[in-house]
């Protein structure tokens, strides 16, 4: 990616402070989220630098992930596989319960989603602190996948979520704060 698209995209991230609690600072990505041209943008990158060409499955995390999943799975000819909140899978599941910035979640994914040996790449909107990304690599792991990596449209490095995930592959982010 061109370092004049990319700064377009950093300049289309919307700050909203104290959300979704005081003290948080939230980097609202819908803005480029809504622009056809911009959604082109970012999924480009992000396949640019996850460096794959080849891959059987992409594992997007509950929400935004699916979108960013969901597309560079299309571009990438793979499957596509949801990781969820607890209880909205419909089907037998695998689930953990792991820590977040701001408290605890569950996340959960259905046991036949991935075969053993495929190889995996995991897709998120967002690595902020880790726990998230580190729950879904254990759960895509436990069924035996081969993780090549994960890519993020952003990261907080401030928060060293990368720290968690270290053992798991390459770790790459389009964008740095």
């Amino acid at each position: 990616m061109d370092a004049s698209s990319l700064q377009t995209l950093i300049s289309t991230i919307r700050d909203v402070p104290d959300f979704p609690q005081p003290g948080i600072l939230f980097k609202d990505i819908t803005p480029v989220l809504a622009n056809a041209t911009f959604l082109q943008q970012a999924i480009d990158g992000m396949v640019e630098i996850s460096g794959l060409t080849k891959v059987d499955k992409v594992v997007g995390i509950d929400a935004r992930g699916f979108i960013f999943g969901a597309l560079m799975a299309q571009r990438l000819n793979a499957g596509f596989v949801p990781v969820r909140k607890k209880g909205k899978l419909p089907w037998k599941t695998r689930g953990i319960d792991y820590a977040l910035e701001y408290g605890t979640n569950h996340v959960e994914i259905h046991e036949d989603a991935i075969a053993p040996g495929e190889t995996v790449l995991l897709a998120d909107d967002l690595l902020a602190t880790g726990g998230t990304a580190a729950a879904a690599l254990h759960l895509i792991q436990g069924l035996g996948g081969k993780v090549l990596g994960s890519v993020f449209f952003v990261e907080l490095a401030f928060l060293n979520g990368r720290d968690r995930l270290s053992d798991t592959g390459p770790i790459h982010s389009l964008i740095t704060y």
